[in-house]
């Protein structure tokens, strides 16, 4: 399958919302980002609808449809009939004169298209002897039984969409013509892909419109807003329209129509069990069918005011197209294997053992991950489309395990508060430092109650953490070194603290040691100085006896 939605990874992140949404799971996850399975999408254009991110774009047939305008061959567009729900005031008149002005040939309404294909549908049920005929005018309905419910395919009828029914119409008139579908729905573009030689460029209206803005183009809005009589082929981009444009006057036949993939799903389900019988199943993929489809969801979703356009532009009658050959309007779906590997019963236990999942009642079936139950989520896991890390109760359970045995094991207290500085949270350490008995004494209460709060004040005034700055908690006797943050985005307040109570009891201890050892030295000192002081102070009284003694010898001796 050729790639016609493609993911823009740089906006795609651990979001699911596109998995939760997909009918038929066709995602896979690899990093916590999506990409879409081809072989297994119907291309719904759900996931392009939902995406937060817009991660998800529809490639673009505009450079596709300028090359057919340069080939000089005649280039036809096809209009789907929604095209009254997305251009107010316009009529086909109107939307071909812009057209022309971008290099178009001429303009018609694929409405005539569906006339063809709502008189071959009469003619099955007139002529044929089918117990259950499901409409094939949607593509991705076609996928889906294709893929999915390849033995409900007999009932699927096999006749050509609106779309390659006129688009075959406009080439047997014009010899050589180029056509371009204009639409809602992106599963076209895979449909003129997948039988090729009808259909040459599908747009969607959201790129005809890019493409106007580019060149200046604008469509009028000069509706003649008179009632038609012709064109009741008009109204099958609604839900019903189908059989609103039919016959649907035999008998044998209940007429139904289902719209959204899951109700067509729960019907084609009813089909395989036998249950359902003698009908004609008008299917649309979209819910509100055409003008639900993905690009006029995606922007301007309105599917009152768009079914009210759509109605008053689709006249009583039939346009009258000329019949076609039986062999342009035959088509073949046959059915499309998908390749998978399912996983036993082992493998499926093994993961969700993995997701901390052993017993039954661990297995909560939440779909936050995008799959229905626990089990179709681990079989995705098994087949390589999905990540563990998908199951958010079991990354929320394994954060909190984390969190909560740090926090209840680590030796240093940790609070949490609200912005109102009220206890959140607080662990056994801190509940040590502060003498409180019981978790439940102090939580939900003002810190003030515990501690000073001058410091937490200031930290979210300033928005600048405090780091490793010692206090003394006078009421408590304790000495600790604390670190306040403030976390603005998820308005929380954190103080961690290290009971350093010991720390300063030893080093007030040396240096008690240290000034008792200091006054020692001091006396010692003193003491000695005394005594030298002494010792000199002796040491001169005799040296000067002793000079005075042999002064006077020597003068005796020189008297002699």
């Amino acid at each position: 399958m050729a790639e016609f939605l493609k993911l823009k990874k740089s906006n795609c992140k651990n979001c699911y919302k596109c998995i939760r949404n997909c009918p038929v799971k066709s995602i896979r996850f690899s990093a916590g980002q999506a990409n879409i399975i081809g072989d297994e999408c119907i291309l719904c254009g759900q996931c392009f609808v939902v995406c937060p991110q817009n991660a998800k774009e529809i490639v673009s047939g505009v450079e596709t449809a300028k090359v057919l305008l340069m080939s000089g061959a005649p280039v036809i567009a096809s209009v789907a009939p929604s095209f009254v729900a997305n251009y107010d005031g316009a009529g086909i008149e109107e939307l071909e004169e812009a057209l022309k002005k971008l290099g178009f040939t001429a303009a018609e309404e694929t409405a005539r298209g569906a006339e063809t294909v709502k008189n071959e549908y009469d003619r099955m049920i007139e002529q044929t002897n089918r117990d259950i005929i499901i409409s094939s005018c949607c593509h991705s309905i076609n996928l889906l039984i294709q893929k999915y419910f390849p033995e409900v395919l007999p009932y699927l009828a096999d006749v050509v969409s609106p779309m390659q029914a006129h688009c075959k119409d406009i080439k047997r008139r014009f010899p050589g013509a180029k056509t371009v579908f204009i639409g809602p729905c992106v599963a076209k573009k895979d449909e003129a892909a997948m039988y090729p030689g009808i259909v040459d460029d599908v747009l969607t209206f959201e790129e005809l419109a890019d493409w106007m803005n580019e060149e200046g183009v604008t469509v009028e809005k000069r509706r003649d807003t008179t009632k038609p009589e012709k064109g009741v082929s008009r109204l099958f981009p609604t839900t019903g329209g189908i059989l609103k444009s039919m016959k649907c006057d035999s008998p044998k036949y209940t007429y139904m129509a289902v719209d959204g993939v899951q109700n067509c799903i729960a019907a084609i389900n009813d089909i395989k069990n036998g249950d359902i019988h003698n009908c004609f199943i008008e299917m649309s993929a979209c819910v509100g069918s055409c003008i639900g489809g993905p690009v006029m969801e995606k922007y301007h979703r309105s599917p009152v005011r768009d079914y009210t356009r759509v109605n008053a532009y689709a006249g009583k009658d039939d346009f009258g197209v000329d019949a076609m050959p039986r062999a342009d309007i035959e088509k073949t779906m046959p059915a499309i294997t998908i390749e998978a590997k399912e996983p036993t019963e082992a493998d499926i236990r093994a993961i969700l053992a993995q997701m901390g999942k052993t017993k039954p009642e661990d297995e909560l079936n939440c779909g936050t991950c995008g799959y229905n139950s626990c089990r179709e989520k681990a079989a995705a896991v098994f087949k390589g489309r999905a990540e563990i890390s998908m199951c958010l109760p079991f990354i929320k359970d394994k954060a909190e395990s984390f969190s909560g045995n740090i926090i209840n094991n680590t030796p240093n207290g940790i609070i949490i508060l609200n912005e109102a500085l009220e206890v959140q949270q607080i662990n056994r350490p801190a509940m040590r430092i502060m003498n409180i008995r019981r978790e439940s004494d102090v939580m939900g209460e003002p810190l003030i109650r515990i501690m000073d709060t001058a410091d937490f004040a200031r930290v979210m005034e300033s928005g600048r953490g405090i780091y490793n700055k010692r206090i003394y908690l006078t009421e408590y006797d304790k000495y600790i070194e604390e670190t306040i943050i403030h976390d603005s985005e998820y308005r929380v307040v954190m103080c961690l603290m290290r009971d350093v109570t010991a720390e300063e009891t030893e080093k007030a201890k040396k240096e008690e040691i240290s000034r008792q050892t200091v006054e020692t030295a001091d006396k010692v000192v003193e003491k000695q100085m005394r005594i030298v002081q002494e010792i000199a102070s002796l040491l001169g009284e005799t040296a000067a006896e002793t000079k005075i003694a042999l002064t006077k010898l020597k003068e005796s001796i020189s008297d002699e």
